[in-house]
C-alpha cells in the first residue's frame, strides 16, 4: 500500500488530519505539499489534506477520524 496526503504549508486542518492519522497508526506515507503545483492546485486546491492510496488511486477527503482512516485502509 502506497499513501500520500496531499496538502498545503501552513494548514490547520492538515496538522489536525496529521494528528488522526498517529492516532489511526496509519503505516508510513508520504507528503506531497500541492502549494506551487498547478496541477495539483487545480486537482486538491479547498479539498486539502486528501488521504490518496496511489496504487488504486482510492483518496479519503477531509474531514476524516481515525475510526475512518482505518476503514479506508481496510477497504
Amino acid at each position: 500500500m502506497r499513501l500520500s496526503l496531499y496538502q498545503r504549508d501552513d494548514c490547520h486542518l492538515c496538522d489536525l488530519a496529521l494528528e488522526e492519522l498517529a492516532r489511526a497508526r496509519a503505516p508510513e506515507f508520504e507528503s506531497v505539499w500541492i502549494d506551487g503545483d498547478s496541477g495539483l492546485e487545480a486537482r486538491y486546491g479547498l479539498r486539502v489534506p486528501v488521504l490518496r492510496e496511489e496504487t488504486s488511486g482510492r483518496e479519503l477527503d477531509w474531514p476524516f477520524d481515525a475510526q475512518a482512516i482505518a476503514h479506508f485502509l481496510a477497504g
